[in-house]
């Protein structure tokens, strides 16, 4: 979930996605994403359990990954299956996610026919992942779900999906000649709509894709059964996006208003409030509320935040424009309502998810928060990285809380190759620990705390350079591992090793989605005892967002929230003592 400003005028340019010149562009410049060497792999990995296991338990699972790696070894049989497939596709990682049905959409971008290509460090990003953001949506299966592109080569779909109190309505936004509607166009059928939707007994359709996705698979086959159900839902899956258009937010407090909206954006606050207003497999969901609460939701199986972010940055600068276009007088036709047949067994499908959803809910705590005291120009003055200092902070702030270190993972971007997506950054580190033992210290003096975390930085900094290049090692043994599991083979030891159960049992998952924009990206925690952390830099202050469950006695979002704040703080006067 990311704020964003949504009006007519940012509707209009996102009905004009990313051009296909682009897109070739970016696939010439861009390297297929390398497999990494199998010992470094291995030896990396080692490195990153000596922060969490006592050295019993660490020599044992030394042998293990020795015995793993060797020569003629499961480890050296795999990494083999796993170099041929690379050399026949793109991405080696892809090959695991799933089916997926992907079409190409070649509209032109409305600035100059193309979004610009992106770089960074130099370095020309993968661009692909834009035109799949649109006319796309995952769908539920028996088996296993799959993402489905609609968006054909010579003409997508032509509509939004516009839902106000649990109405959902089909908006043609391109006319016949493939222009689209001028702001003034989308502002009076909005309009329209709106006079149409008034508060009914209707039933909040969209929560049944809240539903574990078994349960939402079934339902799915039984709700599409009806003629006039499937008409609608293919209609929701085919738009171009989701317009969601909400209740007011309840506004409590000031300091409570950013986290409240936070959680509306996110689950729609419940079965009572706008929950209804969501159809959560969409990948893409504009949020606007009548309070004035604006954000964008999106399905995370097509895309992770960066892109998003760019999307944002792209919308918000163009919302700047003003439009000219003139509105052709010809009347426009009514937005067409869609309309579901609820029998007795989708009327119980829907009693169950209404439950089940407020329960996740009510479950889930949002926090967030602005940090005003420095940002990262403060950091850059440092001669340090903004990410890995914020990451120390993140990692200080937990021992803090629970008085030890835990598996955590920060995101890094694989776009520098064709069609990649993410890979994880590891921490704690050994520097890390170093630091994090010493600073409550009162033994250890300010200068030596000082070099502590300068190498804990550094140390951080030089992880999210290999992951960055494609050598971090978790997708990596995730692929080995998949091999072994596609090839029916015995799943290798190194994999049923308490170890590695405890080195991906992420108590805290963490990323930084920068935008040229005051926003923050929201979302939940990987394990049930864990917590996730999003923020964003910005020249003199950090927007936070911290999630937890309810349900875990042991965390509490606002508990971490608090202490990252004392963190961050004690930092700076690490470096800026008062007198």
């Amino acid at each position: 979930e990311v704020y964003l400003k949504v009006d007519s005028s940012s509707l209009r340019v996102i009905l004009c996605p990313v051009g296909q010149a682009v897109l070739r562009q970016a696939h010439s410049s861009v390297p297929p994403q390398p497999v990494p060497p199998l010992l470094q792999t291995l030896q990396r990995y080692l490195t990153a359990l000596e922060p969490l296991l006592p050295p019993d338990e660490l020599q044992h699972t030394r042998k293990i990954v020795q015995k793993f790696g060797c020569p003629g070894g499961q480890g050296e049989k795999l990494q083999r299956e796993l170099i041929k497939r690379a050399k026949h596709s793109h991405n080696w990682v892809r090959i695991y996610r799933g089916t997926f049905c992907w079409q190409c959409l070649k509209q032109k971008c409305h600035n100059s026919g193309k979004l610009a290509l992106e770089y960074m460090r130099g370095q020309p990003l993968c661009m692909e992942l834009f035109p799949q953001l649109f006319s796309s949506c995952r769908i539920p299966g028996p088996k296993h779900d799959h993402v489905v592109h609609y968006g054909r080569p010579r003409r997508g779909p032509a509509h939004i999906t516009v839902v106000r109190n649990y109405q959902f309505f089909q908006l043609d936004v391109y006319n016949s000649d493939g222009t689209p509607l001028t702001e003034s166009q989308i502002h009076a059928q909005l309009l329209r709509i709106r006079s149409q939707s008034w508060k009914t007994d209707k039933q909040p359709m969209g929560i049944l894709t809240s539903e574990h996705r078994h349960t939402w698979g079934q339902a799915y086959t039984r709700l599409l059964r009806d003629k006039i159900n499937k008409e609608s839902v293919r209609l929701i899956e085919k738009s171009i996006f989701t317009l969601c258009l909400d209740s007011p937010v309840m506004r409590i407090s000031d300091e409570k208003y950013s986290s409240r909206m936070a959680a509306q954006i996110l689950h729609g606050g419940g079965t009572f409030s706008n929950s209804g207003n969501r159809w959560f497999d969409k990948t893409l969901q504009f949020v606007v509320g009548e309070d004035g609460s604006w954000g964008l939701l999106y399905e995370h199986a097509t895309a992770e935040g960066p892109p998003i972010s760019t999307l944002l940055d792209h919308v918000l600068e163009y919302c700047k424009k003003p439009d000219r276009v003139r509105a052709p007088l010809i009347p426009l036709p009514m937005p067409k309502k869609l309309y579901f047949y609820i029998n007795s067994e989708i009327k119980w499908d829907l009693e169950m998810a209404k439950q089940n959803l407020d329960i996740l809910i009510n479950d889930l705590d949002i926090k967030c928060f602005n940090f005003q005291r420095f940002g990262k120009e403060f950091v850059k003055q440092l001669k340090l990285s903004p990410n890995s200092f914020i990451q120390v902070a993140i990692q200080l702030a937990y021992y803090r809380v629970h008085s030890e270190v835990c598996a955590a993972c920060d995101i890094a971007s694989l776009r520098m190759f064709r069609g990649g997506r993410t890979d994880y950054i590891r921490s704690p580190t050994n520097q890390m620990l170093s630091f994090i033992w010493a600073f409550d210290d009162d033994a250890v003096s300010r200068e030596a705390k000082v070099q502590l975390l300068r190498e804990a930085v550094d140390a951080y900094s030089i992880l999210t350079e290999q992951s960055l290049m494609g050598q971090g090692i978790d997708r990596h043994l995730l692929g080995l591992k998949l091999q072994a599991i596609e090839e029916g083979l015995s799943l290798p030891r190194i994999f049923m090793d308490t170890a590695y159960g405890l080195a991906t049992h992420w108590k805290l998952r963490t990323g930084q989605v920068p935008t040229n924009t005051d926003s923050v990206m929201c979302f939940g925690p990987l394990a049930p005892d864990g917590y996730a952390v999003c923020y964003n830099p910005q020249p003199d202050h950090v927007h936070f967002s911290v999630t937890a469950f309810n349900c875990c006695e042991e965390t509490n979002a606002e508990k971490l929230a608090l202490t990252l704040e004392r963190s961050l703080r004690d930092l700076q006067e690490l470096f800026q003592p008062t007198v």
